[in-house]
């Protein structure tokens, strides 16, 4: 897997070329993945960042694209302009869009062989170290994406997202 590649998607989808919104594909049934969201939704105070679990339909296409299995993933996607982002690089992009944590480009000086070297020794124990849901959540309902309601309809379980 390359930390930056092409990806095809919908030019007006979240990602896409044209799309004022970044996706965030993450791993729905990890605690940390789904904290980590949640985390990044409560900051984003633009609402530039839309979500989608690896596992559901609509992430699923994506993760293939970049090499993700969704049925274990190893890795999240950030996918903005047509561009995605994955492992160290896709964490340190997102910060970047964040208020408060432009400061995290200077981890670019770090080659990116460790920070992914670090970022794969807490994917491979992200479950033991943090949890696993039986049940994909989403971070906050109102980013989700294409829209929460079309997962309910197609009978998908979501769990709870909390609210902000």
């Amino acid at each position: 897997m390359q930390a930056v590649q092409p990806i095809v998607v919908d030019p007006i989808s979240p990602g896409g070329v044209n799309s004022p919104h970044g996706l965030i594909l993450f791993d729905g049934v990890c605690v940390l993945c789904s904290r980590a969201c949640r985390f990044v939704s409560k900051h984003d105070r633009s609402g530039y960042f839309r979500f989608v679990p690896i596992q559901l339909a609509e992430g699923r296409p994506l993760a293939e694209q970049l090499g993700i299995d969704p049925q274990r993933p190893d890795s999240f996607a950030f996918v903005a302009k047509g561009q995605a982002y994955i492992k160290s690089e896709a964490a340190l992009r997102i910060a970047r869009e964040l208020p408060g944590w432009q400061w995290t480009w200077v981890l670019h000086l770090i080659p990116m062989v460790i920070r992914d070297e670090v970022y794969d020794l807490v994917a491979r124990n992200r479950y033991r170290w943090f949890g696993r849901r039986e049940a994909c959540v989403l971070p906050n309902s109102d980013r989700s994406w294409p829209f929460p309601g079309r997962w309910r309809q197609q009978g998908r379980l979501l769990g709870r997202s909390r609210s902000r």
